[in-house]
């Protein structure tokens, strides 16, 4: 199989960038047993991008998740998500920001075990107010290939299964940016394979921009850009020939 010839990543020149951070810095602790874990990261990120962050365990890959979905708030840094400054927002504000810009879908399910898969789909929607809950609900779990599992609990349902639930409930407030942290680290090689098509599918129908965080070079090939992280700054930004591929069938 021909590897992608890569290309160093150019500066956007729109305007509509999902992503915009200059100068993001993470560090934790105080005094002399201060840590810094992200060291001065600068990213922009163009909507509609499926980005591959890559890098060893400690490297700060997952930490910068954190920063830029808003769940840790940066040390130091300019952020601009989704055309909100998570930089300048209160924890309040913050909170408000993420719901409906924000999908994240992690390794573990994190699925309520006494709800079943249309209520756990539910329950975020209708904490955010948004109206409808039910129904979008109810189409995000038949586009994921559930409709025949909606009122079944998380024990009754297979780990694929499970992920594909938590990919229903990331997607159905129709967030513009996308999270995967390992989403397929809990499966096995097939049915992960299976969840990642499913997801890069979702994403293409929904014009999401997608970020995954991942060990797995292969799937960092699917992407549209690779960006590598080695101790808490990007060590390359490349692009991929995969733009075009980006459907979501499967080979």
């Amino acid at each position: 199989m021909t590897q992608p010839q890569h290309k160093s990543a150019p500066a956007p020149t729109s305007a509509d960038l999902a992503i915009h951070a200059r100068g993001l810095t993470l560090t934790l602790g105080s005094g002399e047993g201060a840590t810094p874990i992200l060291r001065g990261v600068d990213l922009d990120v163009p909507t509609g991008q499926t980005v591959a962050l890559l890098g060893p365990s400690g490297s700060g890959k997952s930490s910068l998740m954190s920063v830029l979905t808003g769940l840790e708030r940066a040390s130091g840094g300019s952020l601009m998500v989704a055309g909100a400054d998570f930089s300048a927002l209160s924890e309040d504000a913050l909170a408000r920001a993420r719901r409906g810009r924000i999908g994240v879908v992690l390794q573990a399910f994190h699925l309520l075990p006494t709800m079943t898969a249309l209520e756990n789909v539910m329950t975020a929607m209708e904490l955010a107010g948004i109206p409808d809950a039910a129904a979008r609900a109810r189409a995000e779990l038949e586009a994921v290939g559930l409709g025949h599992r909606l009122r079944h609990y998380p024990t009754q349902m297979s780990g694929g299964e499970q992920q594909r639930v938590a990919i229903a409930r990331a997607l159905a407030p129709r967030p513009t940016l996308l999270f995967g942290d390992e989403p397929t680290g809990n499966l096995d090689a097939a049915t992960g394979q299976a969840v990642i098509e499913l997801l890069l599918a979702r994403r293409a129908e929904t014009g999401a921009t997608l970020i995954l965080i991942t060990h797995d070079e292969a799937l960092a090939q699917r992407a549209q850009r690779i960006i590598r992280i080695a101790d808490g700054r990007i060590a390359s930004d490349t692009l991929t020939d995969a733009s075009d591929t980006l459907t979501g069938n499967a080979a």
